[in-house]
């Protein structure tokens, strides 16, 4: 029996859907708890390749929101593990695993090599990376978040506004999952969500997920949507930048302490704490590099300065780089 008849038998899916999806290249970055439900979704409904983004390890604490591992894998790469199940599943979907980090000098190679990006990854930085790099590219990002119980997805760009068109200034917290608590049932149904969006649109569902914010509270089992179509894209924004692309000729302020990070990001960077942000060198010729470990100290401290700073600011997450 064809493995995909429950789904053909559907009329928005059909032989014709059906090679639509096997034609499909889906980029996934972070194989962490949103992937565990979308990768092997898209895997199962017969996507054509899939390559699966992630630096990290499986680790116990994470198993109770990442359930496409188990106690076993512990140690092991994410990206290989996930990589090995999703071929698991359905030999017939072409997995490849990345085993690094997404930054602003791979995006556009990956990207360019998709046509449909789903942002698992949990990270500021690497959202608005991906969000940007699909924007200049006319690529589709289903993009989303989870904290606590709730959480959002979204479709961006390809036509629909970016993420910075809906969240343009830095984020109000910078609560984790690892500092704010998170229950694994709504990371997986934000992931389905995810997989569901990227299906819709690959088959070509009406209406598109793309302009679409669906947004899902686990504490009162409610879920909202709305449309974003007409949100304007901001007229000016902060990139984030990998170490390696600055340069000597940079101003680069390091943000984070000695005693948090002993070894600067970048060997021409100078030492400031945020609430000492006057004392940056008013060398206003030069492109100011502001680093933190996430991007968003960096992104708060570009928004107090660039009203004295009519030069480019550019941010530095560490912990993508």
């Amino acid at each position: 029996m064809n493995r995909y008849v429950r789904q053909m038998t559907l009329p928005d899916v059909g032989a014709e859907g059906q090679a639509r999806l096997s034609a499909a290249r889906v980029l996934v970055v972070g194989a962490g708890g949103l992937a565990a439900p979308a990768l092997p979704l898209l895997a199962g409904a017969g996507v054509g390749q899939l390559t699966i983004m992630d630096r990290d390890e499986v680790a116990l604490s994470n198993l109770h929101r990442q359930t496409l591992f188990t106690q076993s894998d512990c140690g092991r790469l994410k990206a290989e593990v996930a990589a090995e199940r999703c071929h698991a599943l359905n030999d017939d979907c072409a997995v490849v695993a990345k085993k690094q980090a997404l930054t602003s000098e791979n995006a556009a190679s990956l990207v360019a090599q998709a046509d449909v990006i789903l942002d698992c990854a949990d990270s500021y930085a690497a959202s608005y990376i991906l969000s940007d790099t699909c924007l200049a590219q006319g690529k589709p990002l289903i993009s989303a978040s989870v904290l606590g119980l709730s959480g959002y997805v979204g479709g961006f760009c390809c036509g629909a506004p970016s993420l910075r068109a809906l969240f343009p200034d830095a984020p109000d917290s910078a609560a984790s999952c690892a500092t704010a608590g998170v229950l694994g049932p709504v990371v997986g149904t934000i992931g389905a969500i995810q997989a569901q969006m990227a299906l819709n649109l690959i088959l070509g569902i009406d209406p598109s997920p793309l302009g679409q914010m669906v947004r899902y509270d686990g504490r009162t089992l409610r879920s909202s949507s709305f449309r974003f179509e007409d949100a304007p894209e901001p007229s000016t924004c902060f990139r984030f930048l990998s170490a390696t692309q600055l340069t000597a000729d940079d101003q680069i302020v390091e943000l984070r302490s000695a005693d948090e990070a002993p070894i600067p990001v970048h060997p021409s960077s100078v030492r400031i704490s945020p609430d000492r942000l006057q004392e940056i060198d008013p060398n206003k010729d030069k492109r100011l590099a502001l680093c933190c470990a996430t991007g968003l100290r960096a992104w708060r401290a570009a928004e107090n300065i660039q009203p004295d700073w009519p030069g480019e600011i550019v941010l530095v997450a560490a912990s993508t780089s």
